[in-house]
């Protein structure tokens, strides 16, 4: 063996080390802990080295299990938590990259070493919303999904259903409920909803996984329904509901070496009437009560309709990297955009990673492309 093949073999290449951050401050805590237990499961370890990152919900960033099981959801629905007390901190040094420190109360700080990239598997304020993603920009590192705009824009439901709208892409006619305005005049509020005719959804702005969400079917229920909402989010979204709608969602991935985005399968998914919409209970602990369809039963016409909506929702937002569309098709026809998540949920009953495995790309695949659509794009302006 000459001495190139014999260095080769006693240092092998190293992996690529990808920081898994979740949990976070969030509504969501619970369910950004079970997305990123599956994400480290599907993560190659022959190609790929883990940190695992939690941040507790009161914000402290610590070194986690990397243990998908901890993470998963309990068999009677408990919920995981970040428990972790060794704190970890960015560094970034000028020319060497930047790395993560481990402060330990009982030891002296130790670094783990560089990160290639992170993976941001975060659900909602806090995480998923553009401030993590600027905190990476600012250490120049690498990371998965939306950049600060996108991801800002993509958890406040009304400035994304305001982007849409001056983008021509169709929505449902809503009513923002700015902080404090229920208290200050109920009355506006009351008559600006009643223009949307009843029923209606009252949701929080930025709050996800079907948190706060109320069906409303008469005024006299409204400021209830708005008092839930608000204990997610100051800031409250009412929604015309999409009476006699069906429910379809799509994945859409950005496309490798500039290509243009790719669309999944569309799924379809169906509630059954114990359930008012599809809230928490339905979307992460399916049973009987809930069904999915892949590819969702619509004439070609409405789902060519569905995909192209889609791929120009994605583009609007300039989301990089993936998204789920939401869309309400209704029995003429019609197609209109509910929400797009840019960092949808990955546990293994989630719908983005079920959509595209019916697509052909299994969910290490999936996960895989994902880091690679990482690192092959910079920092900063791009």
């Amino acid at each position: 063996m000459d001495e190139q093949h014999a260095s080769s073999a006693e240092h092998p290449p190293r992996r690529t080390r990808v920081a898994v951050v979740f949990g976070g401050r969030s509504s969501e805590h619970a369910i950004s802990c079970v997305s990123a237990g599956s994400v480290i499961a599907a993560l190659d370890p022959e190609r790929y080295e883990v940190i695992p990152i939690g941040i507790t919900p009161d914000g402290r960033w610590v070194l986690e299990s990397g243990e998908p099981e901890r993470l998963a959801l309990g068999p009677a629905g408990e919920l995981p938590a970040v428990t972790g007390d060794k704190e970890v901190a960015l560094r970034t040094s000028l020319g060497s990259g930047t790395d993560l420190v481990v402060h330990d109360a009982s030891d002296v700080p130790t670094s783990l070493g560089e990160v290639d990239v992170v993976f941001p598997v975060m659900h909602g304020p806090w995480g998923q919303d553009g401030t993590l993603q600027g905190l990476l920009e600012l250490a120049g590192v690498r990371y998965v999904g939306a950049g600060v705009l996108s991801s800002a824009v993509g958890t406040d439901k009304m400035y994304m259903k305001l982007l849409f709208s001056a983008q021509g892409l169709p929505v449902l006619p809503w009513v923002p409920v700015r902080p404090g305005e229920w208290e200050r005049d109920s009355a506006a509020v009351t008559e600006a909803v009643a223009a949307l005719r009843y029923p209606v959804f009252v949701k929080p702005a930025r709050a996800g996984s079907s948190f706060g969400i109320s069906r409303v079917d008469s005024p006299d229920d409204l400021g209830e329904a708005i008092r839930v909402a608000e204990k997610f989010d100051p800031k409250v979204l009412v929604e015309a509901a999409a009476v006699d709608a069906r429910e379809v969602e799509i994945g859409v991935l950005q496309g490798l070496d500039g290509a243009a985005p790719e669309a999944s399968q569309i799924a379809e998914i169906r509630v059954d009437g114990s359930h008012e919409f599809y809230d928490f209970e339905a979307k992460y602990l399916p049973g009987e009560n809930t069904a999915l369809d892949i590819p969702a039963d619509l004439e070609e016409h409405v789902a060519a309709k569905v995909r192209a909506l889609a791929v120009q929702a994605f583009a609007a937002l300039d989301v990089e990297g993936l998204a789920r569309v939401d869309f309400f098709v209704f029995p003429d026809g019609r197609v209109v955009v509910n929400e797009v998540e840019t960092m949808p949920g990955f546990t293994s009953t989630s719908m983005f990673p079920r959509m595209w495995a019916a697509s052909g790309v299994s969910y290490p695949e999936l996960v895989d492309r994902l880091v690679q659509l990482a690192l092959s794009r910079p920092t900063g302006l791009r």
